[in-house]
C-alpha cells in the first residue's frame, strides 16, 4: 500500500461508515415496525399461505443488523489502521491486505489466498 492509496482508502472506509450506520438505522427501524405489528394484530402467521412469518422476518432483520454491527466494528478497526499510517493486516496469515482488496471490500479482514 503506497502513501498516495491511504486519502483514497479512508474516504472508501469512510462512505462505507456512512452506509453502514443508514443501514442500521433502517433495520432498527424494521425490527421495531415488525414487533409493534405484531403485538396489534392476533395472526396465526404459521400458517399463513402468503408468505414468511413474522418469527422469520423478525430473525431475518435481527440477523441482517447483527452483521452491519460486526462490519461497522471491522470499518473502524481498518480506518484507524489506515488513518495510522499502518497496513490492514489479514487475521489468518498476518500479512498486509492490498489496498485494491481493501478498496472493493472495506470490511475484510482477510486476504485473497486465505479468504480463497
Amino acid at each position: 500500500m503506497g502513501a498516495a492509496d491511504v486519502p483514497d482508502l479512508v474516504e472508501i472506509v469512510r462512505a462505507a461508515q456512512e452506509q453502514t450506520v443508514r443501514q442500521i438505522a433502517a433495520l432498527e427501524a424494521m425490527i421495531t415496525s415488525i414487533v409493534e405489528g405484531s403485538e396489534l394484530v392476533a395472526t396465526d402467521d404459521e400458517h399463513d399461505p402468503e408468505g414468511a412469518t413474522i418469527a422469520y422476518e423478525r430473525a431475518q432483520a435481527t440477523a441482517l443488523l447483527r452483521q452491519a454491527r460486526a462490519d461497522l466494528d471491522a470499518l473502524a478497526v481498518t480506518r484507524r489502521r489506515l488513518e495510522a499510517g499502518e497496513p490492514v493486516l489479514c487475521r489468518d496469515c498476518g500479512r498486509p491486505i492490498p489496498s485494491e482488496r481493501v478498496a472493493a471490500l472495506p470490511t475484510s479482514s482477510r486476504c485473497v489466498a486465505c479468504a480463497s
